[in-house]
């Protein structure tokens, strides 16, 4: 059947050109359709997964953490939340006076100077000094590993 549509199409020019027509505005409106659907799809969430956003914890740290020192404990999720925000909180304070004395010297590079600095004037007595001793070690176990 096929062959004998070629044939009446090749016979008749007229037809022929009708027909190529039809099949572009069929072929556009296919087309047209399909972009129309994908959009639709695209704005209304269909035939892609949505991700959920990731909410950034310190969660599995203080976990790690918690083991090293009491391995039998656990902890719950309310403390789990309560510590996490702790050590937010006690991030952006440190991080803010970091800043601000980065501005008052007129440097342009926050360096380890400005956090341990910050972190003496922020943590009170021997926590301001166990933290900078365990920053230090830190640094130097960085240092370390990069310049081999």
């Amino acid at each position: 059947t096929i062959i004998n549509l070629k044939k009446i199409f090749y016979k008749n020019n007229k037809q022929q050109t009708k027909m190529v027509a039809a099949k572009k505005a069929s072929k556009a409106s296919k087309a047209s359709k399909a972009a129309k659907k994908a959009s639709k799809a695209r704005s209304s969430g269909e035939g892609e997964k949505r991700t959920r956003k990731r909410q950034e914890t310190y969660s599995t740290y203080i976990y790690k953490v918690l083991k090293q020192v009491h391995s039998e404990m656990g902890i719950s999720n309310k403390a789990m939340n309560v510590m996490n925000s702790f050590i937010q909180d006690i991030f952006e304070r440190i991080a803010q006076q970091a800043a601000h004395l980065v501005r008052i010297s007129g440097n342009k590079t926050l360096s380890s100077r400005e956090i341990q600095t910050a972190v003496r004037l922020i943590l009170p007595g021997e926590l301001a000094k166990h933290a900078i001793s365990e920053g230090s070690k830190a640094v130097n176990k960085y240092n370390k590993s990069t310049s081999d």
